[in-house]
Parts: structure tokens; sequence; C-alpha cells
């Protein structure tokens, strides 16, 4: 009976040694994570380039990957034999990869968004048909407010593989406008309305030199091609002052603006 009792003590010695020091191991793992995140935190904010939301992901993957790594210490200074749980949490994870794949597929789609910037919060772009400006890039989803303010939310798994058009990496902005002028129109006239009429716009740019000339010989009309430049935050209001302008300029100069005309012959065929 002593002998037992003597086994006893010294499995609960050494247990009770295995835990203390698992413990340690655990306090002072703790504090090296939250020194670790606190200088990987003022790194980040060194780095004013860099999107907060990107930072916040950042901290927040490596400090889940560091807490793993100290739980796995804490497991092996017990004493319990990793490879069982490393086998357990490799099941584990197929099982959530299996149930989750469109979250994850989402998730590594705001990874590849975040790390290669194909745009950032407040860029107007257009992607899978819908054009917006982006209000938030979260983890799994990207969310636009369009022109007439309703609100998309996009997969970032789809939006990852899908052709971005960003209108607001640029600071400027070619204008192409087509006016039509009827066959009978003198030409000349038309450009010099054109020009007088860009001149006047003071949003649109005088750098680059706007371009006025015949883009094509249409059906009905002389197609005249208008391309100036203007900044992105002036491309609609540019867009709608140099439609009515034009279009007052030609009225009083008496140049016609051809549109489709169909001529319909009735025949009264007597039986």
């Amino acid at each position: 009976m002593e002998q037992y009792s003597e086994q006893l003590l010294e499995l609960v010695i050494s247990f009770g040694g295995r835990v203390l020091a698992a413990l340690a191991v655990y306090v002072l793992g703790r504090m090296v994570i939250s020194l670790a995140m606190r200088l990987i935190r003022r790194a980040l904010d060194r780095r004013e380039h860099l999107d907060p939301t990107v930072k916040g992901f950042f901290v927040s993957l490596v400090r889940a990957v560091l807490i793993i790594v100290l739980l796995l210490s804490v497991f092996q200074t017990l004493g319990l034999a990793l490879t069982s749980f490393v086998a357990i949490l490799g099941a584990a994870g197929l099982a959530v990869g299996l149930a989750f794949q469109g979250s994850l597929s989402n998730f590594a789609g705001g990874v590849l968004i975040l790390l290669f910037r194909p745009f950032g919060v407040g860029d107007f772009i257009e992607a899978n048909g819908v054009m917006g400006s982006v209000i938030e890039i979260r983890i799994l989803y990207t969310a636009l407010n369009t022109f007439d303010n309703k609100r998309v939310v996009m997969p970032n798994g789809s939006l990852a593989n899908a052709t971005v058009t960003n209108f607001s990496v640029n600071p400027t902005r070619r204008l192409d406008m087509v006016y039509g002028i009827g066959y009978d129109d003198s030409i000349d006239t038309a450009k010099e309305i054109l020009s007088k009429v860009v001149d006047q716009i003071d949003i649109i740019e005088k750098e680059p030199a706007p371009l006025i000339g015949v883009l094509e010989h249409g059906d009905s009309s002389i197609n005249l091609a208008c391309r100036v430049w203007v900044k992105r935050e002036n491309y609609l209001t540019a867009t709608l002052l140099l439609n009515e302008s034009v279009k007052k300029a030609f009225d009083e100069a008496k140049i016609t603006i051809p549109f489709p005309q169909r001529d319909v012959h009735v025949y009264n065929h007597e039986s």
C-alpha cells in the first residue's frame, strides 16, 4: 500500500510539474504575443499608404497564427501527443473546408484584393455588370453604392476573378462625344461651333488639347468626334453641359442634327 502511495505521489508531482510548466509557457507566450502585436501595429502605422482594412486583417492573421503556435507548445509541455492533435485538427479543417467551400473562396478573394489592391475604399469601379463607389472591403465581400444609392454586395471570390474597371485611379478622364450634322451643313462651321462651346466650359481641361474632327460618314449624317479631357469628378457634369450647349449652339446656327427617318409608302391595289 505504501508503495502505491509513493507511485501516486510521484505521478502527481510529475504531472503537477508539467501543468505548472505549461502554465508558465502559456503566460510567457501571451506576454510575448502581446509585445509582438504592439510592435507589428507600430510598424504598420508607420506605413501610411496601407489601407486600414489591410492592417487589421494582417494583425488578426498574425495573432491567430501565434496563438496556434502557443497552444501547440502548451500541449507539448503537458506531454500530449502532437501527432494525434494535428490529425484531429486536419480532419476538422477538411470538414470545415468542405462545408464552407464558397466562404473559403471568398476569403481567398478578399486576401488577393487586399494584397494587390486593384481598387480601394472610395474608388468608383465597374465589375460583374455593376458600377458604383466602393464603400467597404471585407474579408468575404465588397460593398458598393450605385448611382441611384443602392447598396450592392459582391462576393470577393467572384470579384477577384472578374474584370474590374477602376475609374478613380487616374486624375483625368477623356470624354468622347459624337455629334452628327447633315450632309448639307458646313463641316468647318460645325467644328468652329464645337471649339467655341468647349472653350466656354471651364471644367474642360486645356491640356491635353481638345480634338475635334470628322469621325465618319454615316448613313444619314456626318459624324464629328469631340474628345476632351476632364477631371474624373467632373466627368458627368461635363457630359451634361457639353450636350446641352452643343444642341443650343447648333440650333442657333441652323445646323441640322439628323435623326433616323423612314418613308412609308402605301399602295392601294384594286382587285
